[in-house]
């Protein structure tokens, strides 16, 4: 008896050919919005497919056309401080690779690091760090480039928002465990490390592109100054507030990207 894999199950469900595909974070799930004839899945419906449980995050596929570009979108990710193994986590990464997707656009919310980045600003991720100490209690090296991340298609997410007049920074991103936010000592160690944004997820995806090498392109709404930078304390609540309010600016740049690649 042939049980179909989970690919093989969106394939059945939505029809899905295409060969671009969306992660989105907290908050950031308008872009959904812009699809037509669309087909939702809910994860739950993904025999053994982990569940997203944070505020935030959907917890669906959507597959849909943006104009004449079918795409596949998983609303809301998995989070290491949910309990789930790394493995459980890149999920998502592995099906859209089992789908023969190509290009995968992350987004995420964080916090800035950088004190010349404002909330609701948007940034181009051109590097990350591992700051979980998961492997040891060495200072974390920032990966930049290939098989990481793709110049040619950060090249293409400055072109698109300077198009449509969205100012894009551009940066490190840190990894954090969760699911408390940074101190503000830690907030400052990861400054000097060289990061510009902070947040808990996307790094395991983007090391699994890598690894499957895939092309991908982060793009993150920074929805507060980081602990200690400004004295306010830190909201989750807060958090997916202004990622919805940045959303319109984030759905207009991919929307103008997609178009590109």
């Amino acid at each position: 008896m042939h049980f179909p894999s989970l690919a093989e199950l969106i394939v059945e469900k939505s029809g899905f050919s295409g060969n671009l595909g969306m992660i989105l974070g907290s908050g950031l799930s308008s872009i959904s919005n812009e699809l037509t004839n669309t087909i939702e899945i809910p994860y739950q419906d993904l025999n053994g497919f982990p569940i997203s449980t944070v505020l935030g995050h959907d917890g669906k596929i959507v597959v849909g056309y943006l104009e004449d570009i079918q795409v596949i979108i998983a609303s809301g990710r998995f989070h290491y401080y949910e309990g789930y193994s790394f493995h459980e986590v890149v999920s998502l990464v592995k099906v859209f690779y089992e789908l023969g997707i190509q290009k995968i656009i992350i987004t995420n919310s964080s916090g800035a690091l950088n004190s010349s980045f404002k909330p609701g600003e948007l940034i181009v991720i051109n590097g990350h760090m591992d700051c979980t100490y998961r492997n040891g209690y060495k200072d974390p090296t920032i990966w930049k480039g290939l098989p990481f991340y793709n110049s040619d298609l950060i090249k293409k997410a400055k072109e698109s928002a300077k198009e449509c007049s969205i100012k894009l920074n551009e940066g490190v991103y840190c990894w954090t465990q969760g699911p408390s936010y940074e101190t503000p000592a830690e907030v400052q160690e990861l400054i000097r490390l060289g990061g510009d944004a902070v947040g808990m997820s996307t790094v395991p995806e983007v090391i699994e592109l890598g690894r499957l090498k895939m092309d991908a392109l982060v793009l993150s709404c920074m929805t507060n100054m980081a602990a200690g930078i400004i004295d306010k304390s830190l909201d989750h609540n807060e958090v997916v507030s202004v990622a919805n309010k940045s959303s319109k600016d984030m759905t207009k740049l991919i929307y103008k990207l997609i178009k590109r690649i």
